[in-house]
């Protein structure tokens, strides 16, 4: 069908959306291709969320609290952090958009590199931020020398995506020490998929730099994409703008059921730990068993490996796959069009891919 943008405003016709991984409607299929938790969220935060639906004294018929601050409270208390230090969101994207028009909206280009995630070309058109893009170095890690220019921003995501690869936390440190008057944003939705997240995480950095922001998610780890729940750290200061920003945009982001749910799952650390550590087991599995058919898989940190077989074509690979009911992610850019990035899944969903992909070599073979 086709559109009539007539009565489109100049920037919504010039504008290239991101394209989100494909959720099918079809049943009994390995769904390997968006990176969500295999493993269901806390009991606990489905409790909680179910006890807002019972609480028939008020409920929904009431706005949610606009700033979420027992959300933003037990976030603090985990990560050692004071309320003013914490930021919430409709999910990190949201908080991304808000952290792309509170600190890039400038003159000088925002640096990343030409390798991530696929938003932050988006956001910045959205938003009319000049962009430079800093190539990764041929094994895809990033060399943050190049990082040393003029610039009024920088944002990584680390563990970076689609690589899966982590940037060292010293290296950071060096990266937002050469740039004092520009904002660094660290986007770790992934990071509590590294092996050792309290030494990989930049979090601990926001009190000795007052121009860094790290962005986060309840998305992969704390198995909560369907909720929409983002975060923030960073300097009071820089919450303050993304707050204010916020509430000239979307001054109530999170509703009671979200905030619920969240709380709960913060606090429930028993099984947020049980259930880190075992995608990493699987993560780390799963590479092992892509390896001995053949394929060379990059280090990871996340809860994703981004693997390539020699001689063999990987969306032909992605496709075939798909015919037999598994579903991975496939990118079309030239310098990874030979890679395959594959979520990881249950044990039995794992077993179920390297089945197939075992299946599938055979008779190329």
């Amino acid at each position: 069908m086709s559109i009539d943008n007539r009565l489109w405003s100049t920037k919504a016709k010039n504008l290239s959306p991101y394209v989100p991984g494909e959720q099918p409607k079809h049943d009994n299929l390995v769904k390997l291709n968006t990176n969500e938790n295999p493993y269901p969220p806390s009991p606990k935060a489905v409790m909680a969320m179910q006890a807002v639906l019972a609480d028939e004294a008020c409920a929904l018929r009431l706005y949610p609290e606009p700033e979420s601050d027992e959300l933003r409270q037990a976030l603090a208390d985990y990560y050692g952090l004071g309320l003013d230090e914490v930021f919430v969101g409709n999910g990190s994207d949201e908080v991304l958009a808000l952290v792309f028009a509170c600190f890039f909206m400038k003159q000088r280009p925002l640096l990343m590199p030409d390798i991530s995630y696929s938003f932050y070309p988006v956001y910045a058109d959205t938003f009319g931020v000049t962009t430079q893009s800093i190539p990764l170095k041929d094994d895809f890690s990033i060399d943050i020398k190049e990082y040393h220019q003029s610039c009024d921003g920088i944002i990584l995501a680390n563990p970076n995506a689609p690589t899966g690869r982590l940037l060292p936390i010293e290296d950071i440190k060096e990266l937002i020490a050469m740039h004092p008057d520009a904002v660094v944003v660290i986007d770790e939705a992934y990071i509590d998929y590294a092996d050792n997240v309290k030494q990989a995480s930049a979090v601990s950095l926001i009190r000795q730099f007052d121009n860094l922001v790290i962005t986060q998610t309840f998305s992969k780890s704390r198995a909560l994409a369907g909720l929409r729940v983002g975060m923030a750290f960073a300097n009071p200061n820089l919450i303050a703008a993304l707050t204010a920003m916020k509430n000239s945009f979307n001054s109530y982001p999170l509703d009671r059921i979200a905030q619920a749910g969240a709380k709960a799952s913060v606090e429930d650390v028993t099984y947020f730990e049980d259930q880190r550590t075992q995608v990493i087991k699987l993560r780390k599995a799963l590479t092992q068993d892509l390896q001995a058919l053949g394929f060379t898989v990059l280090p990871s940190a996340a809860n994703f490996v981004f693997a390539t077989l020699a001689a063999h074509d990987a969306a032909d690979i992605s496709d075939r796959l798909r015919q037999e009911g598994v579903i991975v992610r496939h990118f079309k850019q030239p310098r990874i069009k030979d890679y395959l990035r594959i979520s990881v899944g249950t044990q039995a969903q794992n077993e179920r891919l390297i089945e197939v992909l075992t299946h599938i070599l055979s008779v190329d073979n």
